[in-house]
């Protein structure tokens, strides 16, 4: 998908009602199908996260809506639930909201549209109080029909195939959503298995990538090692690949048929028995079984159990070509692409069976904590929600043993550096999803990158989401906020802005750059963007202004001269500070 405008009608955030935001003008509209991320530029609180912050909120409310399963305690009751959801009442509450996508996604609502390159425009309306619209802009042009509001199957059809959220801080105004649905997730998951209803995928889209999902990345590009995984692991962090790991899934937590039977069941059937119980993985086994099928070896412990109601199951795994192998005859996708495209897939893939496991691990969280995160607009999720610890969790990888050039006895995933994990956490999510038309949005994904990787981020972005022929009309949308020059100075002026907040009414605005960010200079942006004269720190300039007082105070320019070459490094303020001294002594 790619972004058109953004509109608030209503006050969100720091966002002040009329806020609008055009990503593609008219005259950009060619542009729909290059790639060129968004960078939101700006002081810290100056509102760039809030625009992210809105975007998930409002695809969270329409995904809601649209759901085939919600939980119970997520449904709106006037007298017995009166805050929970409802499709008339979302925050932001009255908005527009414009967007492309491909007609592909609309093959089943337009069959005849096959062949058509032209791309479908979406608009979201919700006004306040009222159920959102949403229209296809330009369906005349495939149909011959007027554009009308599309019903629910229609919806779902054209909303972005994933929305990827990432915050390297605790943005939890960003992640609360994403928890949201990562426990409707869980609810779904559960109801099918204490129902006995076929489960393959979670049905909503929303995927927020924190730390625990950091070791399933790096697994499932290893084990299907594409072209492009290879150029920016090896090339940026020197990694060749992974060793061995362990995962281990704890198949022992039931819960009891009959309080879920009696609230999805009428009075007229037959009630299990109070002591009915289902196992909480019971259906992933086959899933289980492909993983336990592709190990190198794997044993069951019923120690910690008693009277054997259950197990922790341990597989291991040697990584070597039948490993590969094995998870490619289990796990693999034939996309009639390529064997790139196939490789991407199946990583894609076995990454989403991990997902699915990963997802169990919410089982501690009580119902009532749950009722309240999904009314709840609180910022203090982690507070909340707690997470479990390593014994408790149902599913938990352990002993990754990667491979790095240089380092000869063991190297853990977890013992890599914030820098690493970030760069691979974050670039390694923009691989898996790369041949999907997704929605990215990565709040300040650059924090803990030295100086190089900081400078080669975008480039690096581009390798992984252009890594070949089939992703080059893919369309999808990148959206980062970051304080780095370096981010800026590779995206092109139309696509930086600016934010800034007004010092009297506290109201968040934004422009683009009036200068070609595209190739400038670390300097230059930072005077010009983030509005920082000087190219030395604060403490660094107290000491040169100490020396500026002293020379307007009469003491020896050559003194203070030598002062300076001793106690500061080059600079250009030094030089300046030279060039005074020396106009001084020649008394100009």
């Amino acid at each position: 998908m790619k972004l058109i405008r953004l509109k608030l009608d209503v006050p969100f955030r720091s966002l002040p009602a009329g806020f609008e935001i055009d990503f593609l003008r008219d005259w950009d509209f060619d542009r729909c199908f290059e790639f060129h991320p968004y960078c939101f530029a700006g002081r810290n609180g100056s509102g760039k996260s809030n625009v992210l912050e809105a975007l998930v909120a409002i695809f969270y409310h329409i995904e809601c809506i649209h759901l085939e399963y919600r939980p119970e305690g997520f449904e709106y009751d006037k007298e017995t639930n009166p805050d929970a959801f409802r499709a008339e009442s979302c925050t932001p509450d009255a908005f527009e909201l414009e967007y492309f996508i491909p007609i592909s996604f609309l093959s089943q609502i337009a069959p005849n549209s096959q062949g058509n390159e032209r791309p479908c425009r979406i608009r979201i309306v919700k006004k306040a109080n009222t159920k959102p619209e949403v229209l296809w802009l330009n369906e005349k042009e495939f149909k011959n029909d007027d554009y009308k509001s599309l019903v629910r199957n229609e919806v779902k059809s054209v909303l972005p195939r994933f929305i990827l959220g990432y915050s390297s801080g605790r943005n939890e105004i960003l992640s609360l959503p994403f928890f949201k649905m990562r426990f409707i997730h869980f609810d779904e998951y559960r109801a099918k298995v204490v129902m006995d209803d076929h489960y393959s995928r979670p049905e909503g889209r929303m995927v927020y990538l924190d730390e625990q999902f950091s070791q399933a990345i790096l697994i499932c590009h290893f084990l299907f090692p594409s072209a492009p995984v290879i150029r920016v692991f090896e090339e940026k962090v020197g990694l060749r690949g992974i060793q061995r790991f362990r995962i281990i899934i704890r198949r022992h937590h039931r819960y009891p048929l009959i309080e879920e039977y009696l609230k999805t069941h009428s009075e007229t059937q037959e009630e299990p028995s109070a002591g009915q119980s289902v196992e909480l993985t019971s259906k992933l086994s086959a899933l289980i079984d492909k993983l336990t099928q592709c190990s190198t070896a794997y044993f069951e412990d019923y120690s910690s159990y008693e009277d054997g109601e259950g197990y922790d199951l341990y597989l291991d795994y040697w990584v070597n070509d039948a490993t590969k192998r094995a998870f490619q005859v289990h796990f693999g996708e034939a996309s009639g692409e390529s064997p790139e495209v196939d490789k991407a897939k199946s990583a894609l893939n076995l990454f989403q069976s991990f997902q699915i496991l990963l997802t169990l691990n919410n089982y501690l969280v009580a119902e009532e904590t749950k009722d309240e995160l999904y009314q709840s607009s609180s910022l203090y999720v982690n507070e909340t929600i707690s997470t479990p610890a390593s014994h408790e969790r149902i599913t938990r990888f352990k002993e990754g043993e990667l491979i790095k050039d240089g380092v000869t006895g063991p190297l853990y995933i977890k013992s890599l550096s914030d820098g690493e994990h970030q760069f691979l956490h974050t670039i390694g999510l923009c691989l898996l999803y790369r041949h999907e038309s997704a929605l990215f949005l990565l709040d300040e994904p650059e924090t803990h990158l030295n100086p190089d990787w900081r400078a080669s981020y975008i480039s690096t972005l581009r390798a992984a989401l252009e890594a070949d022929a089939a992703t080059k009309n893919v369309m999808r949308e990148v959206l980062l906020t970051s304080h780095s020059p370096f981010i800026i100075s590779d995206c092109r002026k139309e696509n930086v802005l600016v934010f800034a907040t007004n010092p009297e009414t506290q109201a968040v605005t934004w422009q683009r750059p009036d200068f070609e960010t595209f190739g400038a200079s670390a300097n230059a942006i930072t005077m010009k963007v983030f509005g920082q004269i000087e190219t030395i720190g604060d403490y660094a300039m107290s000491t040169l202004n100490a020396l500026r007082k002293r020379l307007e105070e009469g003491e020896d320019p050559d003194v203070l001269i030598k002062e300076a070459g001793k106690e500061l490094g080059d600079s250009v303020e030094k030089v300046l500070f030279v060039n005074q001294a020396i106009k001084k002594k020649e008394g100009k």
